[in-house]
């Protein structure tokens, strides 16, 4: 018995009719007949009583409605969360990022605007360590990563570029250099340099100024480095975004001057991503 057998038994007992059942399945009355009488004979039970033109379901009938109602809404759905799933509008997204994704307002903006468009994707967003997101990537362990550009990617791994920004000086409160409206690169010559987890900034400002950078400990994520620098530890070399964004006691920030370098996030994936809600993602991203 296959699932077309249901749906004709279904159509005869909601129209009681074999005439009008027929029309709707759009196929002959007595082909239809003969479909009914084939699964009367496998279940080896009557499932209409015939009264004319006009049918009712038998007990037997009865009983078997509420299964085939059942067996024909259930390979609907399934059907429906194949085709969901092959679109991409299903599934679940390992997404791994670093913090300053958040203070620049990049993450929030892809993550509103995907769910919007497809709300029944479940996003597992969390923060990493940004040098570990793109093995993890390459691993499998993640389907997105979201990191501070530039940085060494595995083979077959890509990235797009998202944000771009320039950098501040994150001063102790402390300092002198905290009087000046804006810091030159000659000023930080004996600084020692706080360092974060993308150092691009500080290498370049210091080889534009013509110095050797004293480097200081490099603690991992942009919060500590703030706090080693409200300790008095020295100074660092950050994204713009955290003006305004991140706020701890003894740390002021000041432009840099006549500081070219740029920093910027991208968004790394698999080269050739297999899973339709992953490619969605980066498609929505990279638009």
């Amino acid at each position: 018995m296959e699932l077309r057998h249901f749906r004709y038994f279904l159509a005869v007992a909601r129209f009681g009719s074999f005439s009008l059942a027929a029309s709707q399945l759009g196929i002959a009355p007595p082909t239809l007949t003969r479909q009914i009488q084939d699964m009367e004979a496998q279940l080896g039970a009557r499932l209409f009583t015939r009264q004319g033109r006009k049918v009712s379901l038998t007990q037997a009938g009865e009983v078997l409605q509420v299964q085939a109602v059942l067996a024909v809404q259930q390979f609907e759905q399934a059907q429906q969360q194949v085709k969901q799933a092959a679109r991409g509008e299903t599934g679940s997204i390992e997404i791994g990022y670093v913090a300053s994704a958040v203070y620049s307002g990049v993450l929030q903006r892809q993550v509103q605007g995907f769910t919007a468009r497809y709300p029944e994707v479940l996003l597992n967003v969390r923060e990493r360590p940004m040098a570990s997101l793109p093995q993890q990537l390459a691993q499998g362990r993640l389907d997105i990563g979201i990191v501070r550009a530039p940085i060494a990617l595995p083979e077959g791994i890509e990235a797009i570029r998202l944000h771009s920004e320039g950098f501040v000086l994150a001063l102790p409160q402390a300092s002198a250099l905290c009087r000046l409206p804006a810091v030159a690169g000659h000023h930080l010559a004996q600084a020692t340099f706080i360092l974060p987890e993308q150092i691009n900034g500080t290498l370049q400002l210091a080889a534009e100024a013509g110095f050797a950078p004293r480097l200081g400990p490099q603690p991992g994520s942009l919060v500590a480095v703030l706090a080693l620098v409200s300790l008095g530890q020295g100074v660092a070399v950050v994204p713009q975004s955290l003006v305004g964004s991140v706020a701890l006691p003894g740390v002021v920030y000041r432009p840099l001057k006549d500081c070219t370098a740029v920093s910027w996030l991208a968004l790394i994936h698999r080269r050739f991503e297999r899973a339709a809600a992953v490619r969605n993602y980066i498609e929505q991203a990279g638009a």
